[in-house]
């Protein structure tokens, strides 16, 4: 079974941001908020399985019924060569002609590290390779992605890796900064899009990422858990964000939110946590703050984290969190 995503941060980590924070508020708005800020999501095809969805049918229900037209979608390595040197691209073209015949657009995520537990994706035939051959298998799978994929308009960005240089998930390292660039400079051979990194909103400077990406992309999660201290609520100061983006800035061209908190966080899979409880941690009115806190970090996209939850919600009687969501697609600010 597949496990949940847990990020774990320490007490120095946590002070740390604590002091940034109210130097944030001192600040105060350093880099001036967008008039306007697109929506879009992130879609996990193997996080609907999960769910026990039919994963097509919820990927039309975002794309029709919410309305969604910016989407994330990775490029899982175990599911499209689950044998070696045998691609399979059946599931993920159908997800990206689908967007395009909507006029959607698509960033998509490839990499060892992908979005959604366990993070990282080798098959299961790549167990047994040592590091520096694993390195070369991944590259040999980006470029393989980025030829068949380099004259679909609907792609806008390639998202190299999913938090690299972090330590969670089922991965046996963070991704050293001179395998990234290496898979950076392949991608930017290949193709003329921009490529973006992803890194962690909660406690990085992002410098690193901002150095070497055309886009960069921040997680913005407010309610957590955390191994000291349990679940933890981050203060609302939208002028951290900014100023660090200020910052990146000087190295990057632009910073969005790819991966914004809009489903609860659990400590098992959310399939054997209460629905009650997980309604207590996410529904449609933590939903709509948390959408009017993206509003005042004022970057110019931001991608919802929890779609496939939200129609799960809605199979089992529970549309209220569905309903909520799709005024974010289909209202101005």
């Amino acid at each position: 079974m597949r496990r949940w995503k847990r990020r774990k941060s320490g007490p120095v980590a946590l002070a740390v941001f604590a002091a940034a924070a109210i130097i944030a508020l001192a600040v105060g708005v350093v880099l001036p908020p967008v008039s306007r800020v697109e929506f879009g999501a992130t879609f996990s095809k193997p996080y609907a399985e999960e769910l026990g969805l039919d994963w097509r049918e919820t990927y039309l229900a975002v794309l029709d019924d919410l309305g969604v037209r910016k989407l994330r979608i990775p490029a899982y390595w175990n599911e499209i060569e689950p044998v070696d040197g045998e691609y399979h691209f059946d599931d993920l073209d159908w997800q990206i002609d689908e967007a395009a015949k909507r006029g959607a657009t698509v960033i998509l995520s490839v990499g060892l590290r992908a979005p959604r537990w366990p993070e990282c994706y080798a098959p299961a035939w790549a167990g047994g390779l040592g590091q520096d051959e694993l390195d070369r298998r991944v590259l040999t799978m980006i470029e393989t992605v980025v030829r068949r994929y380099a004259a679909e308009p609907a792609i806008v960005a390639w998202q190299v890796e999913n938090e690299p240089f972090y330590r969670f998930g089922d991965c046996p390292r963070k991704i050293p900064v001179p395998v990234v660039a290496s898979e950076i400079a392949l991608v930017h051979s290949l193709d003329g899009r921009p490529v973006l990194l992803q890194d962690i909103g909660e406690f990085s400077l992002w410098l690193r990422s901002a150095r070497m990406s055309d886009v960069l992309g921040v997680s913005m999660y407010r309610d957590v858990w955390n191994r000291y201290l349990g679940y933890v609520r981050w203060p609302g100061v939208a002028g951290w964000y900014r100023l660090r983006a200020s910052l990146a800035h000087r190295y990057v061209g632009k910073v969005i939110i790819t991966e914004m908190q809009a489903e609860p966080w659990t400590t098992t899979p959310v399939t054997e946590v209460p629905i009650d409880e997980q309604l207590r941690r996410m529904n449609p009115k933590e939903l709509a703050a948390n959408i009017a806190f993206a509003r005042r970090i004022g970057f110019p996209e931001t991608y919802v984290w929890g779609v496939e939850w939200w129609y799960w919600l809605k199979t089992k009687g529970h549309p209220e969190v569905w309903e909520e969501a799709r005024k974010i697609f289909t209202s101005e600010p």
